[in-house]
This record gives structure tokens, C-alpha cells and sequence, in this order.
């Protein structure tokens, strides 16, 4: 391995297990540098550097980020948040001119995967199995009526993260309400099956997948998976297979996938880590080392794509960090 491989890890918020896993990774062949705009951010103290930066809108946040590129000769970059994906991707070339190399897929891929409607549309228009998905409401009311859908529904920004502002609705009264109060809403078929969440990682160089981890959706809190169990299913992983191969992913993504009547339906991607990812770094699939070795200017080479542990159960907690600033 090389030395000084120096990660910056931005937006980190309360992943502290990421800073952690690149940490011991890295193991002393370079730092782990973390920022965030909140000085409460937990993961910072556990990073080996960390800045509090501007707001990601802030006009001087992008010269910010590479200003710690430069000083900290990093080696690559990436984000914990949707938002941020874009920037990273849109000058992707800045920050590969001075040597650093953002872990983010190319920015048409970042934006169809933040645009929800345009995500289904894809799926739709190449043979996916596909949610129902209407950002027109009164199309949505035809084919209530015509008996092609049904209550209950989800109603949710076509783009958001984190599962904010996420309404299961069961009637028209409350589509108008909502519909009046928010804009850019998109109404999706309420799927009532087995939820599954997939971490994979396609390498830099090769564009192949060389990890697909698969875990079956025990309970969720606040968008994230907060109980899970490692599962391995070969339907789902030819299905993540063919996604990939189909869009062109780089680096990490995190896809959210429903079973329902032995189908299987593609819900939303995330071309970033997902918050259960410490689910697959703790049955063995290890991203941050194949996210290294491409640093390094190593293709990984592709194993058999299920070589983890199944049937672990992850179970996350609470834990408190205490700090004086």
C-alpha cells in the first residue's frame, strides 16, 4: 500500500462508524479528515482532523473543501449527504486537479437519482418492475377511479432525503392538503411487502461491482435502518447487477428494494453510503478497503459477489459523546 492515503469524509453528522471503519482501514497509512458545519457533528471527534466548514450553500464552501484538499494533500473525497453528491460531481475536475479524487458518480447519474419521478421514469422505460408514481394528482384520481390504484398511498418530495416529509395518505381530502402546502410532490403506490436494503460498491477504475450486500428491513427510524438481518438472494442481486450495469454507478450506492408477491421492485437509490451500512462492514463486506485499493490505482478484483456472513442480525443503539468547545 502507499503511503498517505488521506481521506476527507464531508458532512459527517453522527456516522461515526465511517470515520471509524476508514480509520482502521487506513491503519496509520493516512488520515482520516473530517468536516462538517456544526461543531456538534459526533463523527468530527472521532476523525483524526477535523474543520467545521460554511454551510454547503455557502458561495465560499466549494473553494473551502478544496482549500483542505490542497493543504491535506487528500487523496479522494466524499459526502454522507444527498445535497452535496451534486457539488462533488459538477466539479469533480477541480478537485481531480489538485490530486483528489471525489468518490461520487457522474452528475446526470447523482441527479436522476435525487429526482425520485425521473428515477421511476428510468426504471419504467427499461423493463424495471416499477412503483406507481404520479406527479400529476389528477391522473392520480383517474385511475383511482378506473380501480388501477388504491388507498393508501405515500405522498413525498420528489426530491428529498432522510424520509422527510414522508405522509402515508388514505384519502383525497388529505392529497389536496398536502398538495396545497408543498411543492414538488410526487404520490407513489404504497408498497406493503418485505423491504430489503442493498450496499454496493462499483469500482472507480473497472466500473464493474465488486461488493453486493443485501439486508432484509427488521425497522426503520427516522429514514434509516435501525434493526436488519444480512440475507443473501440471488433474484436480488442479478436485479442490483443489471441496475448498475445499466446506469454506469461509480463508488458506493445504497438501493432500496421491495418484494411484493415474489416481484421485486427498485424503490429509490442513493449513490452515496447508506445508514446501514455498518450492517455489511461487520458481516465482511468492506468498502472503505476497495475504495483504497482504487486510490492506489488497484482495480478490485471481482469475487463471488455474496462472500459475507448471512444471517447476522444488526441492532443499532444510542450512544452520547461529551465534548468541551
Amino acid at each position: 500500500m502507499g503511503q498517505n492515503i488521506n481521506v476527507l469524509i464531508l458532512s459527517c453528522g453522527t456516522r461515526n462508524k465511517i470515520v471509524q471503519y476508514f480509520k482502521k482501514e487506513l491503519d496509520g497509512t493516512g488520515l482520516v479528515i473530517a468536516t462538517d458545519c456544526s461543531a456538534l457533528a459526533p463523527a468530527l471527534y472521532d476523525a483524526d482532523k477535523h474543520y467545521i466548514v460554511p454551510r454547503m450553500d455557502d458561495e465560499n464552501y466549494l473553494d473551502v473543501i478544496l482549500s483542505i484538499c490542497k493543504e491535506n494533500s487528500v487523496k479522494a473525497v466524499f459526502s454522507l449527504i444527498d445535497p452535496e453528491l451534486s457539488l462533488l460531481a459538477e466539479h469533480k475536475q477541480s478537485f481531480l486537479d489538485i490530486g483528489t479524487v471525489p468518490i461520487v458518480s457522474d452528475t446526470n447519474i447523482v441527479e436522476m437519482c435525487f429526482d425520485k419521478y425521473a428515477m421511476a421514469n428510468f426504471l419504467r422505460l427499461n423493463g424495471f418492475n416499477i412503483i406507481n408514481s404520479y406527479i400529476d394528482k389528477e391522473a392520480f384520481y383517474r385511475d383511482v377511479e378506473s380501480g388501477f390504484i388504491e388507498y393508501p398511498v405515500f405522498v413525498k418530495p420528489v426530491k428529498g432525503s432522510a424520509s422527510l416529509n414522508i405522509n402515508v395518505v388514505t384519502s383525497k381530502e388529505e392529497i389536496e392538503l398536502l398538495f396545497d402546502r408543498f411543492d414538488n410532490l410526487m404520490i407513489q403506490e404504497y408498497m406493503n411487502g418485505t423491504e430489503y436494503g442493498v450496499d454496493a460498491y462499483i469500482d472507480m477504475i473497472s466500473g464493474e461491482p465488486v461488493a453486493i450486500f443485501i439486508k432484509e428491513k427488521l425497522k426503520m427510524r427516522a429514514g434509516e435502518t435501525d434493526k436488519s438481518i444480512s440475507v443473501k438472494n440471488e433474484e436480488i442481486f442479478d436485479l442490483v447487477e443489471k441496475l448498475i450495469n445499466l446506469v454506469g454507478f461509480k463508488g458506493i450506492i445504497d438501493v432500496d428494494i421491495f418484494e411484493v408477491g415474489g416481484k421485486y421492485y427498485i424503490s429509490e437509490v442513493n449513490p452515496r453510503f447508506g445508514g446501514g451500512y455498518p450492517h455489511a462492514y461487520e458481516c465482511g463486506v468492506n468498502i472503505p478497503y476497495l475504495i483504497i485499493n482504487n486510490i492506489n490505482e488497484t482495480v478490485n478484483v471481482k469475487p463471488s459477489i455474496s462472500e459475507y456472513l448471512e444471517g447476522a442480525y444488526m441492532m443499532k443503539y444510542n450512544e452520547i459523546m461529551t465534548i468541551s468547545l
